[in-house]
This record gives structure tokens, C-alpha cells and sequence, in this order.
């Protein structure tokens, strides 16, 4: 990822730049420990470290308009879009199961905690849903979900593809 740029980082911007992707690290989903399927609590790395619940961070910090406008600012910012993009698309495609038809896999139930993949979701956000409804296809295999999520606006209602949403486990 480093070398395709010419601009070379100093131990400023390098620092910035990995406390950046250890943000993104460590706030990724890990599973579901709730029972309550309205009000999921998700484990991520930062819960385990802060030991504290997960609060939701964005990379929306109070930088003014000067620092904004630095090249290396923005330089730092880009690497770090290309880490998260890079990231979530590995990350997410690592937990979700993907099997030909050799081996069966369990289908989405009603209930379960999910995320969905979003490629327009900004840095650190993990769009988490519940399953309302499967459908089923001939075969019994679900092929597409109906998933509510919950937004600052209200609760919604998408129906998604399973190839979209990937099942968090819930420890039993």
C-alpha cells in the first residue's frame, strides 16, 4: 500500500496513520452476546481492552479548516480510506461462510443479529441489523432477508440479498 505513493511518511504521520487503522481494528464487530435481539450487544476489541461498552466512533474530529487543507493531513486521510476500504471488504468476505453445495451451512433464522455490507458506509460504521423474515428459495435455501435496521432517523425495513448480510454468531 506504501509503495505506490512517492511521498515518504515521517514517524508523525506514520504514527497518526496506525492510530488510525488500530481504530478501525478495534472497533470491528466481533460477535453477538445479547439475547435480546432488539438491543444487540456486540463484543468488539475495544470492549475487551476499555472493558467498558463500545461507543461508537467516528472519524469526524474537531480538525479546523487549516488542517483540513495540509497536504499531509489529507495525505494520511486517503491512506486510511484505502486501509478501511481495503479492510472491511477482506474482513467482512473472512467471517462470512461461503460454501459451494458440498457442505450445508445453517440459513439465516428469524432473530439473528447481523451486519450488512454497505460500500457507501463511512469509515468505522458496521450497519447492524435483525432478521425479521427468511425466504426460502425451491431448493430451502434462504436467498434473501428482511432486515431491520436502526437509524437516528427511525427503524427501516431492506430487504437484502444473503450474499449482503453476514451472520454474527451468538454465543450460547
Amino acid at each position: 500500500m506504501f509503495l505506490q505513493y512517492k511521498q515518504r511518511l515521517t514517524h508523525e504521520l506514520l504514527s497518526t496513520f496506525l492510530a488510525e487503522v488500530t481504530s478501525i481494528v478495534n472497533v470491528r464487530p466481533l460477535i453477538s452476546v445479547s439475547t435480546d435481539p432488539d438491543k444487540p450487544f456486540i463484543l468488539t476489541p475495544a470492549t475487551l481492552l476499555t472493558q467498558k461498552a463500545s461507543i461508537p466512533f467516528t472519524h469526524e474530529c474537531g480538525y479546523g479548516p487549516k488542517d483540513i487543507l495540509r497536504s499531509q493531513w489529507k495525505f494520511i486521510q486517503h491512506l486510511t480510506e484505502t486501509f478501511w476500504s481495503r479492510w472491511r471488504r477482506e474482513y467482512l468476505s473472512s467471517i462470512q461462510t461461503r460454501t459451494k453445495w458440498r457442505s450445508h451451512e445453517p440459513n439465516l433464522e428469524t432473530g439473528n443479529v447481523v451486519l450488512l455490507k454497505d460500500d457507501q458506509a463511512a469509515r468505522n460504521e458496521w450497519p447492524l441489523g435483525l432478521i425479521m423474515r427468511v425466504f426460502p428459495s425451491e431448493d430451502n435455501l434462504i436467498r434473501k432477508g428482511e432486515v431491520r435496521i436502526s437509524r437516528k432517523d427511525g427503524t427501516k425495513h431492506l430487504l437484502k440479498p444473503v450474499t449482503e448480510i453476514v451472520l454474527l454468531c451468538l454465543e450460547d
